[in-house]
């Protein structure tokens, strides 16, 4: 009698990507607010801009009826004076929008005002200062650098990376 071996995949498929988890894990949250997979809120400094997205936050998109397009955006937003401000923006914005996703996803913009959720501060670095030895090294190396604009700069980002170092 001949034994069939039979062949068996490995479940999981192996190590991935944590992203890739998560995606999957959150793909059902965000589609119930209608952004498919976050990326609006993931990028939404990028897409509206530093300014506008330290006072606004998207909070779901809407769509018609059995449509996937030609969507309302709901956007919070923490002042009265940037509603104001967004009102004339609107068309840019959503263009800018609709660009970033490649098609019209968004055909308008509902706003409300109100606080935004706090987002944490972010530490301010300051590199430590160098020692004497270091700064003449620092110095010697750029010597050669004739533009003094570029010398100048170079010689800020070398105290940058070298006083991030630990003594």
């Amino acid at each position: 009698m001949t034994a069939k071996t039979i062949k068996r995949k490995k479940r999981g498929g192996g190590p991935r990507a944590l992203a890739t988890s998560l995606s999957a894990a959150t793909k059902t949250a965000f589609g119930k607010r209608g952004f498919a997979d976050g990326a609006i809120l993931k990028d939404w400094p990028v897409i509206a801009g530093g300014h506008l997205a330290d006072h606004s936050q998207p909070e779901k998109i809407t769509y018609p009826t059995g449509a996937g397009d030609d969507g309302t955006l709901h956007l919070r937003l923490d002042s009265g004076s940037m509603a104001t401000e967004l009102l004339h923006l609107e068309p840019l914005l959503i263009e800018r929008i609709n660009g970033y996703f490649g098609f019209k996803a968004v055909a308008r913009l509902k706003i409300t005002q109100g606080p935004l959720p706090d987002t944490a501060a972010k530490p301010v670095w300051n590199p430590r200062p160098l020692k004497t030895e270091e700064e003449t090294n620092l110095i010697e190396s750029l010597i050669e650098v004739e533009d003094e604009d570029l010398q100048r700069s170079l010689r800020a980002l070398g105290r940058a990376v070298i006083g991030r170092s630990a003594d």
